[in-house]
């Protein structure tokens, strides 16, 4: 397409008057156009089609026939995370809101009940990283009420942090049991 064309069609269109939103183009450079884009079509590999071009058949997802419930997502399993002793240390984290780590295991019942009032000051967030059932899960709420539980494998966070025991109370300057 040389610039006399475009030149031309600007301003048939130009002319036009009120159908444009915008102001006419400018051509800054025309080069011609005597390259062929062909070798950037075989960069991306297309195939030919074999028959009249079709729209894609899109599949859309249906929502599952029933609702899930927490009990779905149980057991949870953190095979990085172990009940054991966690040396203080610090960390900067700005923005991180405080959260513990627990698991259905007597040393996180007996960490829960002593540091409840802590926690539950701090608005700290608990994450089960280890429980078989929901009535563990149930049990580990009891031990805290007012306290948000959520069961979830803590195998990233752990890799994150380099944790591997639990319980632990993780905030934005510090890791501490």
């Amino acid at each position: 397409m040389n610039a006399r064309l475009i030149a031309t069609c600007v301003l048939a269109l130009s002319a036009s008057g009120p159908l444009l939103a915008h102001p006419p183009l400018i051509v800054v450079e025309d080069r011609g156009g005597t390259t062929s884009a062909l070798p950037y079509y075989r960069a991306l590999n297309l195939q030919p089609s074999s028959g009249p071009a079709a729209a894609p058949t899109i599949q859309v997802p249906q929502p599952p026939a029933r609702s899930f419930t927490e009990a779905d997502m149980l057991p949870v399993r953190s095979a990085l995370l172990t009940p054991g002793d966690v040396a203080s240390r610090v960390i900067q984290a700005p923005g991180l809101a405080p959260l513990f780590l627990v698991g259905d295991d007597d040393r996180s019942h007996a960490w829960l009940r002593q540091h409840h009032a802590a926690l539950q000051a701090l608005g700290a967030v608990g994450l089960v990283v280890n429980v078989a059932s929901p009535t563990g899960l149930e049990a580990l709420r009891r031990q805290a009420p007012g306290l948000m539980l959520s069961p979830v494998s803590g195998d990233d966070l752990a890799q994150r942090l380099g944790l591997r025991h639990y319980p632990v109370l993780i905030t934005a300057t510090g890791i501490e049991q």
